[in-house]
This record gives structure tokens, sequence and C-alpha cells, in this order.
């Protein structure tokens, strides 16, 4: 099998479990009639984290000699995009979301 042929199969893979994880989601929602509400929340995050591990392992495969690398300087990339919204898995505020002003200042009736 070639490289290409490999990678073809890893990048399938993944798709495959990206399907996975949404079904998750439509079993955690009902809309599948045939099956109801077929999962819990905690279905969709072990198939997120399938998703995950399988990306992981596709990459790694696709680079062997720097993935590690690789994917730190995407991960910085991607980052740069995004603004500061602090911790990760919190709602920003509604100061920093801008819906509010900080406690001790006025906002300007003009």
């Amino acid at each position: 099998m070639t490289r290409e042929q490999q990678w073809t199969l890893q990048v399938l893979k993944l798709a495959e479990e990206t399907g996975e994880a949404a079904q998750a989601v439509i079993g955690v929602q009902g809309t599948n009639p045939r099956k109801g509400h077929s999962h819990a929340w905690e279905d969709v995050q072990a198939e997120v984290a399938d998703v995950v591990i399988t990306g992981l392992v596709a990459l790694a495969r696709m680079r062997p000699e720097d993935a590690a690398e690789y994917l730190q300087r995407q991960l910085a990339q991607k980052a740069a995009r995004f603004p500061d919204t602090g911790r990760a898995g919190r709602e920003p505020s509604a100061v920093e979301s801008g819906r509010a002003q900080p406690s001790g200042t006025r906002r300007s009736t003009a």
C-alpha cells in the first residue's frame, strides 16, 4: 500500500469517528424516530475523544518525523485568530463579552 493510500485510510477513519460523534448527538437529541433518545452527553464526549485520538494518530502517521512540532505550530496559528476569552470551558463574563460595564464605571448616556 502506498503512503498516500495509508493516509487516505487514516482520513477516512477520522471521518468515520466524526460520524459516530454526530450519531451520538442525534441520539441525545432523540431526532432519529427509530431510535429515540439512545445516547447521553457522556457518550458524545467519549466519541469526541475518539475523534481527537484518531486525528492525533493520523497526524503522527502522516508526519512521523515532526508531528508534535507541526501540531504545536498549527495550534499557535489557530489560537492567534481568537481573542483571549479567559479559561477554557468557561463562558466569558458579561464584562468580558461587552454586555456589561466593569464595577465602578459608568455608561455614557450620550
